[in-house]
C-alpha cells in the first residue's frame, strides 16, 4: 500500500470516528437536556406572585408561572434564599448557634453554649429552629442549582458534539482532497501518455 493511500484511509477512519462520537455526544446532550427539564417540571414548583419582593427581584417575568427550565430553577433557588434570610433575620446557617437561647428564645442567632441554651422538659438543649430552616433550604436550593447546571452541561455537550461532527467531516474532506488528489496525480504520471509507444 502506498503512503498516500495509507494516509487517505487513516484520514477517513479518523474522520469517521469523530463523526460517530460527535453524533453520540449530540444525542446524549439532547437527552440530558430533555431529562433535566422533565425532572424539574415534575416537581410542580410555581413562582409566587409579583407582589413578593424576592420574586420581583429574581423572576419578574415568570411570576405565577411553573418552574420548568434550568434558568427558572436558578431563579427559584435565589428566591428561596431570600425567603430564608427573611425568616432568620438575615443570618446564614454558619452565623447562628446550634441551640435556642434561654435569654431570648425568639433571637435567631441562638447560642452554641449549652449552659445558656433553653432546655426542654428532660433538661436537654433545644435546637435552634431558625438554623434548622437552612438545612431544608440548602437541600432544595442545591437540587435546583443542580438542575440549572445539568441543563448548561447538556447544552455544552451539544456544542462539543457539533464541533466533533464538523471536525470529522472536515478531516474526511481533507483526506480526500489532499491525499486523494496526490494519489490521482501519481497514477496519472505512472501511466503512459496517449499515443506513446510502449517501451
Amino acid at each position: 500500500m502506498s503512503e498516500g493511500r495509507g494516509l487517505r484511509i487513516g484520514g477517513y477512519i479518523s474522520g469517521g470516528l469523530l463523526i460517530f462520537f460527535g453524533i453520540a455526544v449530540v444525542v446524549l446532550g439532547i437527552w440530558g437536556f430533555a431529562f433535566t427539564r422533565d425532572h424539574i417540571e415534575r416537581e410542580g414548583i410555581t413562582f409566587g406572585p409579583i407582589e413578593d419582593p424576592a420574586v420581583a427581584e429574581h423572576a419578574p417575568d415568570w411570576a405565577g408561572e411553573p418552574v420548568d427550565t434550568g434558568m427558572k430553577a436558578l431563579a427559584q433557588a435565589e428566591i428561596m434564599r431570600e425567603h430564608t434570610l427573611s425568616d432568620t433575620g438575615g443570618l446564614t446557617y454558619a452565623e447562628m448557634g446550634r441551640y435556642q437561647s434561654a435569654e431570648d428564645p425568639s433571637d435567631p442567632a441562638g447560642t452554641n453554649d449549652e449552659a445558656t441554651a433553653a432546655k426542654d422538659e428532660s433538661g436537654e438543649p433545644i435546637s435552634n429552629g431558625a438554623r434548622n430552616i437552612w438545612v431544608t433550604e440548602t437541600a432544595l436550593a442545591t437540587a435546583l442549582d443542580m438542575g440549572f447546571m445539568s441543563e448548561m452541561l447538556s447544552i455544552f455537550s451539544i456544542v462539543v458534539g457539533v464541533a466533533l461532527l464538523l471536525t470529522g467531516i472536515g478531516l474526511v474532506i481533507l483526506a480526500k482532497a489532499v491525499f486523494g488528489r496526490k494519489a490521482e496525480a501519481q497514477a496519472a504520471s505512472a501511466s503512459p501518455a496517449p499515443g506513446a509507444a510502449p517501451a
